[in-house]
């Protein structure tokens, strides 16, 4: 049954009147926040330590944005996807007042900044966009979706270039890893998986494992990029790597070169549907500017990531209990002996 509210909507949307609409989300936003607040937990009525009750009330007031964008993702997303960029913008300005604004985190089908970086470019959006996460955020999907911004946008705070390097856009011709969105709800995306098929692949036996390199800043940044995986560093080659993590000596594998590897690595850090490609991107850079020896991120020097890709080798390998979402690669670095591998597997 078709409420009034959403006879109004659609009215609303029919009509073009964004201005309303954008209007109408705010207020569901900020009602859906301010409710779910009030409801608040009773079991801990009788805290009375200062800190407890802020942390309390820090933690609930997190929790309570989160639904909200829950609550309001799908007009959310129509706005992203379909008001003028002047409105559509304005969904992550506060100017609204308390609990208004959409976060980083609110998301239909996927995150709604990452919808809004599909529909236009990022001269139309850039005089228009507040919170500087989410600048940050759609200045590097703009990237993604092959925009130059070397020149027409602030630096990014971990240094992270604001073009594509040459294995990147290779990369991306060979897999997107940015969702394409559909205008009432959805998304299409490619499943991006290594190995992909066993296409150039042929039997291989596997070295010794590795001697493992517990506690290694790389180790630790591929971890965070591909939470759902197992990892691994080893001084030794990239196959001394995976067999660290391969289920036996004798695999089905081959090697290929690092941009036909970056589409899966960056699809890899999208988690869920609240993270968008650039997530993944952030974190496969930090990766990278690891295992160069940067103690962090920003000291890196894109020269010196440059020339660790160059000279990189990657392995990929296939395992027989492979679910629908895999990712099975190491990645040697010749110049300090060492190399790295993450293995994983999961329905989606």
């Amino acid at each position: 049954m078709i409420t009034y509210e959403e006879h109004r909507l659609r009215s609303l949307v029919d009509e073009g009147r964004w201005i309303e609409l954008l209007g109408a989300y705010r207020q569901a936003r900020a009602a859906a926040v301010a409710l779910d607040l009030a409801d608040g937990d009773p079991a801990d009525d009788d805290l009375t330590d200062s800190d407890l009750v802020d942390r309390r009330g820090a933690v609930a007031a997190v929790a309570a944005q989160s639904r909200a964008g829950i609550a309001t993702a799908a007009l959310g997303h129509l706005i992203a996807y379909a008001a003028p960029p002047e409105v559509a913008a304005r969904l992550f300005d506060a100017d609204g007042g308390p609990g208004t604004a959409a976060g980083v985190a609110d998301h239909d089908a996927g995150p709604l900044w990452e919808v809004l970086a599909t529909r236009h470019t990022w001269r139309r959006l850039a005089p228009l966009l507040g919170p500087p996460p989410v600048r940050r955020l759609v200045a590097q999907t703009r990237v993604l979706l092959g925009e130059d911004l070397s020149r027409g946008a602030e630096p990014d705070p971990e240094g992270v270039a604001l073009l594509l390097e040459p294995w990147e856009s290779v990369g991306r011709a060979e897999g997107m890893p940015v969702r394409e969105y559909l205008r009432q709800g959805g998304s299409r995306s490619a499943l991006l998986t290594l190995p992909a098929s066993r296409e150039g692949l042929a039997r291989v036996e596997l070295p010794e494992p590795g001697t493992r390199l517990p506690g290694q800043p790389a180790t630790r940044a591929l971890a965070e990029l591909v939470g759902w995986a197992r990892t691994v560093c080893v001084r030794g080659p990239a196959a001394g790597a995976a067999a660290q993590l391969a289920p036996g000596p004798l695999v089905t594998g081959g090697y290929l070169p690092f941009a036909l590897a970056w589409p899966a690595l960056v699809q890899a850090g999208i988690a869920d549907r609240a993270h968008g490609a650039a997530h993944g991107r952030l974190a496969l850079w930090r990766v990278l500017t690891a295992m160069t020896g940067a103690q962090r991120p920003e000291s890196a020097d894109r020269a010196e990531v440059r020339a660790l890709v160059a000279r990189m080798r990657c392995f990929t390998w296939d395992d027989p209990a492979d679910r629908l979402r895999h990712l099975h690669l190491a990645l040697e670095d010749p110049a300090t002996g060492l190399s790295w591998a993450v293995s994983g597997s999961e329905e989606v």
